[in-house]
């Protein structure tokens, strides 16, 4: 395994020119390093625990060297629990109609929200500070002629990069931020050299150097405030800092794996055991299988070393070292993959079992959540100024406007900017309990088809609704053509022999019955909806309470002209002319 010196040491011993990141460099004045010093060597030490590097000398080749990360698997399990389900955004009732797009389009469609959301949590949680910077990347045309319109970027940055400056009475408003880091590019002759780039905000202005040249004028600062969080990890009272989710088990780490190292080579002695002879020459004796000495002095004794030592107390320190890495972390020794029995344990047993894990993402979600409030108000900001017709309400992608509900966002409103994250609960949940219990509060009147939606992790319960209903109406639309069809055969039949189809059965309808639906019984048609067996759809067994439509507020086009024209065009679809490209063989 390669040397690997220890960070907080190559720090210490640097001229302040030197990396203090495993993950890129930063060239640092002496003002810098005095003010953020300690914290880029918290940083660096963090990293190198949980890349792997957890020792700070090499042995001889053949020697053990044993690494059990355990840093870097505690931590994304960690990761994964508090942001593994996501997280959904609410807004006030004003806004409904609009933001929610927006901020879905931004998160999901100009930007992965999953592997943001990971980012986040890994960088918080190694390094104990999470900064993300809001920018927006104008349209462009690529060499291929295609246009790719404009997105706002939601980007986490390495905190070792990022040098702040807070408000002194107020830890959680930045005056100045600076971003420096440093990157291989192209001179211009060619050659392939380090640059420095360094990018200074304001809430006035953004200036940008490379190699401590300014790159053009200053630009204003349009959006009128830093478009960088800054996410404490875990808060420390009187500092702006915060806490990584390692900080207490990289020692622990290192014991293990040192004491580890040392059984290994106490198994490793004793595989391949001393040979100790007394009175005799060694040399005189060959060593190796299927060998007989003979002709020893009477006195001579030759022997193996035996491992009289008992492993143990060691194997049992080792097994108490990591239950502690597990405590401090709050994730449960059995969470990591070791074999467990097969059990229906209900969610509330399950919720105690993991209850510090459960206090330490509630903590995690507290933070995380105040600071994704603040993405999207900067987020939405950021919209304002560069795509301000986004702000009207669109009715070819949104849904239809209700009452209360803006149909254009004012940008001086701080409503307009305001939403809440929501994380879904980080354990598994039953969907059949869950089913049970939401139709029951329906069945009492408790709970409303829409809230529903959101109980079952609906972000957007609204489209949702009116998916259901176009869904219901299409499928009304279809029994109606086929009954419309079914009645002009009939008529057709008597006209040309003069019985009546129904006759024989004693007038009911032979060949009728509804169509089946994916919906299941009892949904696929609006209450008192009529059939061609005179029944009604509404009434079916497996329908929730309250459930026959889904937005009865909204009703089939009155025009029975209108009506029957949908009929007769489902039931004999039109006939217009059709165009095709012919084949090669047809054209000969």
């Amino acid at each position: 395994m390669a040397q690997f010196a220890s960070p907080s040491h190559r720090a210490a011993q640097s001229d302040l020119s030197i990396s203090v990141s495993p993950l890129g460099l930063v060239e640092l004045s002496d003002e810098e390093f005095e003010v953020h010093g300690p914290r880029l060597n918290r940083y660096a030490h963090n990293w190198a625990f949980y890349l792997g590097h957890h020792w700070g000398y090499k042995r001889e080749a053949g020697e053990s060297l044993l690494t059990f990360n355990y840093t870097k698997a505690l931590s994304d399990f960690i990761t994964n629990f508090t942001f593994g389900r996501g997280v959904k955004f609410k807004t006030p009732k004003t806004t409904e109609a609009i933001v929610p797009g927006l901020l879905q389009r931004v998160w999901e469609t100009d930007n992965n929200k999953e592997r943001v959301l990971w980012s986040m949590g890994q960088v918080g949680g190694v390094t104990g500070d999470c900064f993300v910077k809001v920018a927006y990347e104008d349209p462009w045309v690529d060499p291929a002629g295609r246009l790719h319109p404009g997105r706002v970027r939601i980007l986490p940055l390495n905190p070792a990069f990022c040098f702040p400056e807070f408000h002194p009475h107020d830890r959680s408003r930045l005056l100045r931020f600076k971003l420096k880091y440093r990157f291989w590019g192209t001179a211009p002759d060619g050659t392939r050299q380090v640059f420095t780039y360094t990018e200074i905000m304001t809430d006035e202005v953004i200036e940008e150097f490379i190699n401590d040249e300014r790159l053009g004028e200053p630009r204003p600062n349009t959006l009128g405030q830093i478009p960088v969080v800054h996410i404490a990890n875990i808060p420390v009272e009187g500092s702006p800092w915060g806490l990584s989710d390692i900080n207490d088990i990289t020692n622990l780490n290192r014991e293990y794996n040192e004491k580890a190292t040392e059984v290994s080579d106490i198994i490793n002695y004793h595989a391949a055991p001393v040979t100790v002879i007394t009175g005799a020459k060694a040399n005189q004796l060959e060593k190796g299988p299927k060998k007989v000495w003979g002709g020893l002095p009477k006195d001579a004794n030759v022997f193996n070393l035996d491992m009289t030592t008992n492993l143990q107390g060691p194997l049992t320190f080792l097994e108490m070292v990591k239950q502690a890495m597990h405590e401090m972390t709050g994730v449960p020794a059995g969470a990591l993959g070791e074999k467990q029995p097969i059990s229906n344990t209900s969610g509330v047993a399950l919720a105690i079992t993991y209850q510090p894990l459960m206090n330490r993402a509630q903590m995690k979600h507290t933070q995380y959540g105040d600071g994704l409030e603040r993405i999207n108000e900067i987020v939405l900001l950021t919209l304002a100024v560069k795509e301000p017709h986004t702000f009207v309400f669109n009715p070819y992608t949104e849904s239809h406007l209700k009452p209360g509900q803006l149909a254009q966002l004012d940008p001086h409103d701080p409503i307009t900017y305001r939403t809440t994250a929501d994380f879904p609960p980080p354990l598994p949940t039953d969907i059949l309990i869950k089913l049970n219990e939401l139709q029951s509060k329906m069945a009492l009147g408790l709970e409303s088809k829409k809230g529903a939606l959101r109980e079952l992790g609906e972000e957007f319960p609204d489209e949702r609704m009116a998916e259901i209903y176009e869904e219901l109406r299409e499928d009304i639309m279809s029994q109606g053509a086929l009954d419309l069809l079914r009645t002009q055969i009939q008529s057709t039949i008597m006209m040309a022999l003069g019985i009546d189809p129904n006759a024989e059965d004693g007038g009911e309808d032979g060949g009728g019955g509804d169509v089946a639906s994916a919906g299941g019984p009892g949904v696929t048609h609006a209450t008192g909806a009529s059939t061609a067996t005179g029944q009604t759809g509404g009434g079916g067994d497996g329908a929730m309470p309250g459930a026959g439509s889904a937005m009865p507020s909204v009703a089939i086009p009155p025009d029975p002209h209108e009506l029957l024209n949908q009929l007769v065009t489902l039931a004999h679809g039109t006939k217009l002319a059709q165009h095709r490209n012919p084949s090669k063989s047809e054209t000969h």
